[in-house]
């Protein structure tokens, strides 16, 4: 269940309503029914889930209490527990294009939570990853659902596949189908590898009258009028690619919107070339954008060249997960 994106953030439900039909509008019946058909299910927010919150919220903002981090704990966690988790793993983001910008917050953030899954009986485990850049190469709706199906057919970033297994190894572990977290990310890797994963996708997306033949040919997703690459400047190894302004970026582009009322843009965004770490040279590609309108296209080249940053000097990669909170 995903809410959809506004400001640098992007929605689960905006980028799988980029794959033409697929219905994300369901009442809760029939997204209990998905569930038991076929073990899945991915819907929009109800209204309904957790009314109380949505007051607190109108509140928090009208205050200026929006940061406060117990009440940040108490939004999230009251959604999860309304709808029905008896076991909840969390990934809290940290860094720059997260809400929480550092170490401290994030654990303090994660703590809270943890407390709060105790007293509602649930329990709880979050997993401290790095948001300082983008997780994975692609930021923008059909530009993420491409990124993710070529994951579920092996072909993975490597800070992407760390977040998931690790995510995914403590779900099969609090779901009492496995206590050693390795083997759990092996079944995994083996259900990536024998294909069933990229199929339950695919059963995911038809139960909600989506276009399967969108994923199985993945051109006919659509693609964005102007496609221009950005060209690295100099010598040296990637210093930063600062996510939040990318978010941003990416929004300029329209694949965000500033009101919840604003039309987005499904096909724009931005497609990286490098990570931070990454050895380059003068002229090699850095990122594509893909946009709508030139002036956009000229606009997002100049900024990416200011928010991709070049040393001289090597650069360590990120630590992608940093601690696990339980």
């Amino acid at each position: 269940m995903s809410g959809r994106g506004l400001g640098f953030t992007g929605g689960t439900v905006d980028k799988m309503e980029s794959i033409l039909g697929y219905k994300t509008d369901l009442d809760m019946h029939t997204f209990v029914k998905n569930v038991e058909k076929i073990g899945i299910s991915m819907i929009s927010q109800t209204l309904n889930l957790a009314p109380a919150d949505k007051a607190l919220y109108a509140l928090r903002d009208s205050i200026s209490c929006v940061e406060n981090i117990s009440l940040i704990a108490s939004s999230i966690m009251s959604k999860k527990i309304a709808s029905g988790a008896e076991k909840i793993v969390l990934d809290v983001t940290v860094g720059k294009g997260a809400f929480m910008k550092d170490k401290e917050s994030a654990k303090k953030l994660a703590k809270e939570m943890i407390e709060i899954g105790k007293l509602a009986n649930r329990e709880t485990i979050c997993v401290l990853t790095n948001m300082d850049e983008p997780l994975g190469y692609t930021i923008g709706n059909a530009l993420e659902v491409i990124e993710a199906v070529q994951f579920l057919k092996g072909k993975m970033s490597d800070d992407l596949k760390q977040v998931v297994l690790e995510l995914g190894a403590y779900m099969i572990k609090l779901a009492g189908l496995g206590e050693n977290l390795e083997s759990n990310k092996k079944k995994m890797l083996e259900n990536i590898q024998n294909g069933k994963a990229y199929s339950k996708f695919l059963e995911l997306i038809e139960n909600q009258e989506g276009d399967i033949s969108c994923i199985e040919d993945l051109d006919k997703l659509g693609k964005a009028k102007i496609i221009e690459p950005v060209y690295a400047k100099k010598d040296g190894y990637i210093l930063e690619i600062d996510a939040k302004e990318i978010g941003k970026l990416a929004g300029n582009l329209g694949a965000g919107r500033s009101e919840k009322e604003d039309s987005i843009n499904y096909l724009v965004g931005i497609e990286l070339r490098k990570k931070v770490g990454d050895k380059v040279k003068e002229k090699d590609i850095l990122a594509y954008i893909h946009s709508e309108k030139q002036e956009d296209t000229i606009f997002a080249i100049k900024k990416l060249n200011e928010i991709i940053k070049i040393s001289s000097e090597i650069v360590n990669r990120h630590e992608v997960i940093i601690e696990i909170v339980k």
